[in-house]
């Protein structure tokens, strides 16, 4: 009896270094990869609490919320997400709020594939495109936006590859696997000066603007201090240095 309560006193003596120990779990939608991991960088230079990141896309990460994976925060790729884990109960209340506002590229990192302000997409220059699934990521559905946009949706169906979130998009054009795609402007910011001239940036009136919330799912004090860093000057200036308006 005396041992189960001296390991009983030694538990609850160690209970608060553990909590500060645990990093908090942050679901990310892949477009905000780099902007992220700088934000999480100057988190933890200025707090004790470490943060573990995942990324994804976001209707993928979506469905492991509501199957029950152990997410702190969740960083959305638009609105549509957040607003239903509200609606559901699943997020702490009144902590949906808008990060960033993302644009959408047209790009090729061949030069010689001259994009011409999206014109490349009605021509045989090309035999792979790449963007994301429309289904699954908000990137994906502006980039089908802007092919219906163009009239050239269905012609080019034979040639679209698709990748799951916009992370792996990137690796395809990147890889030579597609010679064009479309990617998140973020991505081209994380890679300044290496064949970024030869893109599109696409006019935001050919898409649904994407619009980027986040929320919190657990009451932890360490998440809630994390939510309240990213709303603040330190990391708007690392959300606007990847090429994002903020709200």
């Amino acid at each position: 009896m005396r041992l189960i309560r001296v390991l009983a006193i030694a538990s609850l003596l160690l209970s608060p270094l553990q909590l500060i120990a645990d990093p908090i779990r942050i679901a990310v939608a892949s477009n905000f990869t780099h902007a992220m991991q700088d934000i999480k960088q100057a988190y933890e230079q200025q707090s004790e609490h470490k943060v573990e990141l995942i990324f994804g896309s976001t209707g993928k990460i979506y469905a492991q919320i509501i199957n029950g994976a152990p997410f702190d925060a969740f960083f959305a790729a638009d609105t549509a997400r957040p607003a239903r884990l509200e609606q559901e109960g699943w997020i702490q209340p009144e902590s949906r709020f808008s990060y960033a506002v993302g644009r959408i590229v047209l790009w090729s990192p061949d030069p010689d594939l001259k994009i011409n302000d999206g014109q490349v997409l009605k021509t045989a220059a090309f035999h792979h495109l790449a963007m994301a699934n429309p289904r699954l990521a908000p990137y994906g559905k502006a980039a089908q936006q802007v092919l219906q946009a163009n009239g050239v949706w269905e012609s080019l169906q034979n040639k679209i590859v698709r990748g799951e979130n916009i992370g792996q998009t990137f690796q395809f054009v990147i890889s030579g696997n597609a010679e064009l795609g479309f990617v998140a402007l973020s991505q081209l910011k994380s890679r300044a000066g290496r064949h970024n001239a030869n893109q599109w940036l696409v006019p935001e009136a050919l898409y649904d603007p994407i619009e980027q919330q986040a929320v919190q799912l657990s009451e932890k004090p360490a998440v809630t201090s994390f939510m309240a860093f990213v709303k603040g000057d330190v990391a708007r200036q690392i959300i606007h240095r990847y090429g994002y308006d903020t709200p």
